[in-house]
């Protein structure tokens, strides 16, 4: 095993590191010349976000040279071999699988210094870039068995998404969509009307209940789609599984390992899944996806939850005209508008790692900025309209 301490061993491991440097900048100039060389828009899509994802890894492998104190390559030997392989005479499917291959070699290449290198910080990128290489060698694979384009890039792009995967979150960003167009319809309204109640309470309801159909057909649409694409790969991973077992296995083996697990231990453990294919299948798309059916969002809940949380936060702006009229409205409406953007504001913290002040704080300043330039549009208008 590995790790930093004598001079020898240290030397041993910035080359190791510098050698995984070129590996990955020699990804990006491959991938790089591919989306420069072909012509079909979602397949160049996807070679930029690789190419991408390579530059990434060549940054992670810099930096941690440094913080070895130790120079970083100002050029990579494989530079020319890689932009060769991308514009070899090849037809593009020939391609895709000898690049398959080179990333599969570098997944073993990866899997193999994680069991030498005992530097966790050096594990910690070695992990991130093995999962980051597997997603690609599929990628890779879903190309050369000829699906569509479209479909790859749905599935790259779907791994991209980043939701909170739960009616609290529907609620909370439903009560914020609804609080800041109603507001802003407020105040333009009421710029416009010298605070006239009546117009106010028409454009304030009219837009609150279009703001609530509109967030809640939107968070039935998104969840629905959510489980279908959850769906879909499933179905291609057990197709995948009936056609190639042993792959398969394999896969969530390496999975289990970069979890920590021993590589006796992990083969042990998909045997036992294998002998059970509908839950192996569930496990191994959970391990893929980071998702599981119990987490998906049901789209019915979300969109009930995102349509009454956005009626309830575009109300409250326009309460105060039921009681009042004129400036009088017009200022209690924004204060106890932006006493309520600061605590939609808080709340989102609990789904992020945000201070609840300074979330608080941000949405406050957002929605004064709102209200006063709708208020000053809203006035200019209805000078003209006059």
């Amino acid at each position: 095993m590995r790790t930093i301490g004598s001079p020898q061993i240290e030397n041993e491991l910035v080359e190791l590191l510098r050698h995984n440097w070129e590996l990955e900048m020699d990804g990006y100039a491959m991938y790089s010349a591919l989306a420069e060389r072909d012509r079909v828009p979602e397949r160049k899509t996807i070679f930029r976000k690789m190419a991408e994802m390579e530059r990434r890894h060549a940054e992670q492998w810099a930096k941690k040279l440094q913080e070895m104190g130790a120079a970083v390559p100002t050029e990579h030997k494989g530079e020319k071999h890689s932009v060769n392989l991308a514009a070899s005479a090849g037809g593009m499917q020939q391609i895709i699988l000898a690049i398959e291959a080179e990333e599969r070699r570098d997944i073993a290449n990866y899997l193999q210094q994680m069991q030498q290198i005992e530097d966790e910080s050096i594990a910690s990128i070695l992990r991130e870039v093995v999962l980051d290489e597997f997603a690609q060698a599929r990628i890779l694979r879903r190309l050369y068995a000829q699906s569509s384009p479209r479909s790859v890039l749905d599935f790259l792009l779907s791994k991209e998404r980043r939701a909170t995967g739960s009616w609290i979150g529907d609620a909370v960003y439903g009560v914020n969509d609804g609080l800041g167009a109603i507001f802003g319809i407020v105040s333009g309204v009421s710029g416009a009307t010298l605070g006239n109640s009546k117009y106010v309470l028409l454009a304030g309801l009219a837009g609150m209940i279009a703001s609530a159909f509109s967030m809640g057909a939107g968070a039935y649409l998104s969840a629905k789609s959510e489980r279908e694409i959850y769906e879909a790969e499933m179905h291609r991973e057990k197709e995948a599984y009936e056609a190639h077992p042993e792959e398969a296995k394999e896969e969530l083996a390496i999975f289990y390992q970069l979890k920590g697990i021993p590589e006796k231990d992990a083969v042990k453990i998909v045997e036992y899944l294998a002998a059970k294919p509908e839950q192996f299948l569930r496990t191994l798309a959970a391990e893929k996806l980071n998702l599981t059916d119990e987490a998906l969002s049901n789209p019915i809940t979300s969109a009930l939850s995102g349509m009454f949380s956005t009626a309830v936060g575009a109300f409250i702006p326009i309460i105060p005209f039921f009681f009042l009229t004129g400036y009088t409205a017009v200022i209690v409406a924004a204060v106890v508008s932006m006493a309520a953007h600061f605590a939609v504001g808080a709340a989102k913290s609990l789904l992020t790692v945000r201070s609840w002040w300074s979330s608080g704080l941000e949405m406050t300043i957002v929605g004064a900025l709102e209200g006063l330039i709708t208020y000053v549009i809203g006035i200019g208008l209805g000078h003209v309209g006059a």
